[in-house]
């Protein structure tokens, strides 16, 4: 007659080995790729959500200074048309996977920014309006949400530095091609190297 303990032998085996199995494959990095896809996709919603705050605050700004004289009025038009072409452009669902989609991203948002820094040196000539309770406070806004923006972008670069690695190197290279041969590198975006640092938004305030 078989014993209880010899026939539970077998089971407790099985189920040993099936934690070793687990605890093995969970050390190699099988999961990384998923991981890493993940915490790049986290990034750029911080990326897109901050590039969104600091497009909300256009319109408040340009009519707390319309009292620019007429021929500084074309820095206006000029921030108001690269706002509508930020926030107009179509993103494709496929843009953290497309070079060029994300580079059209980019210089459309660096188009608006640098639009914003003009309409910030314009204002210096305007005392009435750099001092004013409402431009002092968008201007705040302003140059916190500059500041988030180089950390978003810089965060997102650094996850897809890690994830793409992750799939051109061992030991991810190998899971890619064993369990995710249709995930792809992400693309990126080239910030100045000046940005990578400390984010720092000067707008030729005294």
């Amino acid at each position: 007659m078989i014993s209880t303990a010899s026939r539970r032998t077998p089971r407790a085996i099985a189920i040993v080995a099936a934690l070793a199995t687990a605890m093995l494959v969970s050390g190699c990095g099988v999961n990384n790729i998923p991981t890493y896809e993940q915490a790049a996709k986290a990034n750029w919603s911080e990326v897109l959500n901050q590039y969104k705050r600091r497009s909300d605050l256009i319109p408040n700004l340009v009519e707390t200074v319309k009292g620019f004289s007429e021929q500084e009025k074309s820095v206006l038009t000029e921030v108001i048309e690269a706002r509508a072409k930020a926030t107009q452009m179509q993103l494709p669902a496929d843009i953290l996977n497309n070079p060029e989609a994300m580079k059209q991203f980019q210089d459309a948002q660096n188009t608006l920014g640098g639009a914003l820094g003009r309409l910030m040196v314009v204002i210096e000539r305007y005392p009435d309006i750099k001092s004013g309770q409402n431009y002092l406070a968008l201007q705040s806004e302003l140059s916190g949400t500059e500041n988030r923006i180089a950390i978003a972008r810089r965060d997102y670069i650094e996850a897809v530095r890690v994830y793409n690695t992750e799939l051109v190197t061992i030991p991810g290279r190998l899971w890619k091609s064993v369990m995710y041969p249709n995930n792809k590198e992400m693309a990126s975006f080239e910030i100045p190297a000046a940005e990578q640092t400390v984010p720092k938004v000067d707008f030729n305030n005294k």
